[in-house]
This record gives C-alpha cells, structure tokens and sequence, in this order.
C-alpha cells in the first residue's frame, strides 16, 4: 500500500457557536469545553484499526494490528478563509457539516460548504459526508426539526444524524457512521484511545 493509504483526513465545516469543536473534542477526549473560544483553524490525529482496503475492485485485509491515522480538522466558523477552505476539500477524505438546530440560519450557511465541496470532489457518489444537527438537546430553542435536517441532507446526498455534544449524545455514532460510509478501505474505532496527538494547523508541512 502507498504511504498515503494510511491517512484519512475528516474535515469538519459549520458556522460559529454551533459546536464543530466541541463535538471534535467530546469524541476524541470525552470533555465538554465550558466557554467559546472561536477557531481558526486545529488539527487533531488518532489512529484507528485498519481492516482492509480496496485493490483492483478487491477487499484486501490487512495485517493484524494495522492501524490508519485519522486526522480531524476543525475548521474556523467565520469562511473568511476560502483558500484554507478549498485546501482542506482537496485533501480531504470525508466531511462533516454542522448546524445548530437552534439556528436555522446555520443550515442556510452551509449550502455555500456543500456546493464548494461538489465542485472540488467533481461527484458526491464516493465521497463520506454527513449533516449534523448539533445542540438537539436544547428542546425549547430548536429552529429546525429532524425532519428538515434529514429533508436536507436527502437533496445534498448526504447522511444525517442529530448530536449534542454536551450530553455526549450520537457523538461516537457519528464517526462510526461516517467511516462506515467510506467505499475504499475499512476502517473501526477501538474502544480504548491510544496516542492522541493535537497540534495546531500550521504547523503543517
């Protein structure tokens, strides 16, 4: 296998305060940030079990104990980085968009997300990509129903899932369901987090 092949980038888009890296930090940490500090821009790496992968139309499995890196960047809430954000489609591997069902303006804003993501990726057939209908848990301040999330992600060809990541709800499924969605290798979170790495994006190569 390339190098490469052991590398999967997930990259997280949304507006601000609706809660991209709070469920990024709940997944991988399993803590709740108790303030909003905006983002510009993290990256966060964490190896997942490697079962297999495709050859020629063919599911190869791999090695005992392989392992993928997977790498998670949360990106800034405020798009005023276009070409950070056409960076991040062209490497990208999966996305996840987030909106706050408390804020239907938050959808609205992603349709831009979306039609950047199309037109780098050229087709949507093979590429993982969930929306999230984050802050489900605030009943009284919800904008949007699920049935208007799932209405959604139907005519953007997307999953669809509702989380809160301050009571740690679907926030795991999540992420098992998005690499589940990925058509080129097989890959599965263990239960146990090992070798965390948080770094932040500049220093990237």
């Amino acid at each position: 296998m390339a190098n490469q092949d052991n590398q999967y980038r997930v990259v997280v888009f949304g507006a601000g305060r609706v809660g991209k890296s709070s469920l990024v930090l709940r997944f991988l940490k399993n803590t709740f940030p108790q303030s909003y500090v905006p983002t510009v821009e993290d990256f966060y790496s964490q190896n997942v079990e490697f079962l297999s992968y495709t050859l020629n139309g063919q599911w190869i499995p791999c090695k005992e104990n392989s392992v993928c890196n997977l790498e998670i960047v949360d990106t800034a809430g405020s798009y005023s980085f276009p070409a950070m954000q056409r960076l991040n489609i062209s490497k990208g591997h999966a996305f996840i968009m987030v909106y706050s069902v408390t804020s239907r303006q938050t959808l609205e804003q992603l349709e831009s997300i979306w039609e950047t993501i199309l037109e780098i990726k050229g087709s949507l057939d093979n590429v993982p990509l969930m929306l999230v209908g984050n802050k489900c848990d605030e009943i009284e301040a919800r904008e949007l129903t699920i049935e208007e999330g799932q209405e959604q992600a139907r005519q953007w060809s997307s999953s669809f899932i509702e989380t809160s990541a301050k009571a740690s709800y679907n926030v795991k499924k999540l992420f098992r369901e998005l690499l589940l969605l990925e058509k080129t290798r097989s890959l599965r979170i263990p239960q146990d987090f090992q070798e965390l790495r948080i770094a932040n994006a500049k220093s990237w190569p």
